[in-house]
């Protein structure tokens, strides 16, 4: 599923589309430049990406973030590196594949809002209800759900992998010099 994976490598930008469960386009963006790429996940970073949503409207986030996407995991992690400090949006959403120099996923509603204070919030119950109806979620999705954003929680709560500073400190300075080599 996956057979470009071999053909990317650190450095290279990659376009992010994101898809609701019935196909449809979500949202885009139009840079992600590759830090590291294993077996487990791929992460990327971009400043200022441009985001398009489904309905045409487009902005510029308005700080760097590093993003990781997981094979296994149906959730993926963005940290922000704000003025105000480091937060981090996450999606309970498919693992990635990549097609060409795109990464894909389906977005599964909820998300997971982390502040640098280490407090978070989970968002947008109201809409996963609404898409799981619309939608017909099967029970094995909905059960992914809910295990996957348990699973997310924990690992913020262990300071893992993304959720430990160190890590997105490691992939900002790697992020630097591949910029600064551009």
């Amino acid at each position: 599923m996956d057979e470009n994976k071999d053909k990317i490598k650190v450095g290279d930008k990659l376009a992010i589309h994101c898809y609701k469960h019935d196909g449809t386009l979500h949202q885009l963006c139009d840079e992600g430049i590759v830090l590291s790429i294993d077996e487990e996940k791929l992460v990327v970073a971009n400043n200022k990406a441009k985001l398009t949503e489904s309905d045409g409207r487009s902005y510029h986030a308005k700080e760097p973030a590093i993003l990781f996407f997981y094979k296994k995991h149906w959730f993926n992690i963005i940290g922000q590196l704000k003025r105000f400090g480091l937060f981090y949006y996450c999606n309970i959403a498919t693992p990635y594949i990549i097609d060409g120099k795109i990464i894909k996923y389906i977005d599964y509603d909820l998300d997971l809002r982390v502040f640098p204070d280490g407090g978070f919030k989970i968002l947008d119950y109201n809409e996963y209800n609404y898409h799981k109806k619309i939608m017909h979620y099967s029970k094995e999705i909905q059960l992914i759900v809910k295990n996957e954003l348990s699973n997310l929680i924990e690992m913020k709560r262990k300071s893992e992998g993304p959720f430990d500073k160190r890590e997105i400190k490691k992939y900002y300075d790697i992020y630097k010099e591949i910029i600064k080599k551009q």
